[in-house]
């Protein structure tokens, strides 16, 4: 598996209108994109800092992985995962890690925000952090 870089950072917020000023108003960053994924249930946002973006993710019903995380967190956002660019395709990380004993979460690549390819790896594998592998948008 070859990652390229982190393609994102995914933080929760309860709320998407609050934590954009902050993002925007206070830091100086520009949102560049909001979109909603309706089959994970979420809102997202993001900003681009250098090559790397950050994702604010929303949840849009009490039982999406994003509302939970924030249920988890006393109502709190925070950190949700960690995305790495994958140079070699998604499906090829995923029969990598698997094969080294890695718990998936996503068998297959799926689609996910800003309409690439990602799977998710589970964080019982992975030392505790939700990671994500996203395919190389510029390939």
């Amino acid at each position: 598996m070859e990652i390229s870089h982190i393609e994102h950072i995914g933080i929760a917020v309860p709320s998407l209108d609050e934590a954009i000023p902050f993002y925007e108003k206070m830091l100086g960053l520009k949102c560049f994109a909001i979109e909603e994924v309706a089959d994970q249930k979420v809102r997202t946002a993001f900003f681009k800092v250098g090559q790397t973006k950050i994702e604010l993710l929303e949840g849009t019903a009490e039982d999406s992985a994003i509302s939970k995380f924030i249920a988890n967190n006393g109502g709190r956002g925070g950190i949700q995962h960690m995305a790495f660019c994958i140079q070699d395709g998604v499906q090829n990380a995923l029969n990598e890690v698997e094969a080294k004993g890695c718990r998936l979460i996503d068998k297959a690549p799926r689609r996910g925000a800003e309409g690439l390819n990602i799977a998710f790896l589970h964080p019982k594998s992975t030392v505790g952090t939700l990671i994500e592998l996203c395919e190389d948008p510029n390939k």
